[in-house]
């Protein structure tokens, strides 16, 4: 079963991100959500990347073997 098929925690921090009321934000404060949530969104990409990586290799090593 993966992750993803999992029901999320009541507290999961990004199904109250997703619930947060957009309309009382200035413009200014909806850039700078923008700009923390697309930093974010390339830490989460490196990461799902490095471990993709990590996990081709241990699987080519054992191939090997």
């Amino acid at each position: 079963m993966d992750d993803d098929d999992l029901p999320r925690r009541r507290d999961d921090l990004l199904a109250a991100l997703t619930k947060q009321p957009l309309d009382p934000l200035s413009v200014a404060e909806l850039d700078d959500r923008i700009a923390v949530l697309e930093g974010e969104i390339e830490r989460t990409k490196k990461h799902r990347d490095a471990a993709g990586g990590f996990k081709a290799s241990a699987e080519a090593l054992f191939k090997k073997g």
